[in-house]
């Protein structure tokens, strides 16, 4: 077993998200974990797919880790988790155009 594979054990270990920022030894901001934690963590774990840990020793995993929690907790820091479009909901929301007022008309108007 690699020392990034040691270290990946130990994180799905964890049960929250407290418990992951502090196994990883970065500070949060408790008002935007308590806002957007299901965004933040699957953010994190969309940045954890791409990052490379191949060949990383265990300290260099664990800051890997950390600038993917990082990045993901900052993305939603001052921003509501709805812009952000993490969930397909979100997602399909904002590609919704929207109509604007001018274009609508009543039914009998239509005829």
């Amino acid at each position: 077993m690699t020392d990034a594979s040691r270290v990946l054990d130990e994180l799905s270990g964890l049960s929250s998200a407290e418990e992951i920022f502090a196994f990883l030894g970065l500070a949060f901001d408790a008002q935007t974990l308590n806002v957007a934690r299901l965004h933040i963590m699957k953010r994190f774990g969309a940045y954890l797919d791409t990052a490379d840990l191949s060949g990383l020793d265990a300290e260099a995993t664990r800051a890997a880790l950390r600038d993917c929690l990082a990045r993901a907790q900052e993305d939603f820091t001052g921003t509501a988790p709805r812009l952000v479009g993490v969930f397909k909901v979100f997602a399909d929301q904002k590609a919704k155009r929207l109509v604007g007022l001018n274009s609508l008309r009543l039914a009998e108007d239509a005829k």
